[in-house]
């Protein structure tokens, strides 16, 4: 397995990791979305992606961002993350997520974070990876 940043070379692969994630979380995003957060990924200036190949192949994708902390050092969240059904439970998400700790950690952001549904099935990773946040609810202000 390799993981690297996401490039150019990599539109191709990464849209239909993409749109699976949504597929899968059942969202819906407009059609310039990708090409938007395909721009920001590429630059990196906030929000970074990475792809892991197998056998050469973009198999899983996750993106993050950076972001001060108020009482701590700063803070990375992993906003998506998603793995080819086809190659799951074969460490491709582990993997992924110890390399975005890496790269928090290099860049002054140790505390990396995520959310997830509550009856996802990758919990059972993320338990194994991190600790759960009890009580924690997360809210989304509506307009």
């Amino acid at each position: 397995m390799e993981i690297k940043p996401l490039a150019e070379p990599d539109r191709a692969e990464w849209e239909p990791l993409a749109r699976a994630f949504h597929h899968h979380f059942d969202t819906e995003v407009d059609e310039g979305a990708y090409e938007r957060t395909w721009r920001r990924l590429v630059e990196a200036e906030q929000l970074r992606g990475i792809a892991a190949r197998v056998d050469g192949r973009v198999v899983g994708i996750a993106h993050y961002l950076f972001h001060p902390g108020t009482w701590k050092p700063g803070r990375c969240y992993l906003a998506d993350l998603y793995v080819d059904p086809g190659v799951r439970r074969r460490g491709v998400a582990t993997a992924m997520i110890e390399w975005v700790a890496r790269d928090a950690e290099e860049n002054g952001a140790p505390r990396l974070y995520w959310n997830t549904l509550a009856d996802a099935p990758a919990r059972a990773l993320y338990d194994r990876l991190a600790d759960y946040q009890p009580g924690l609810i997360t809210y989304c202000y509506r307009r």
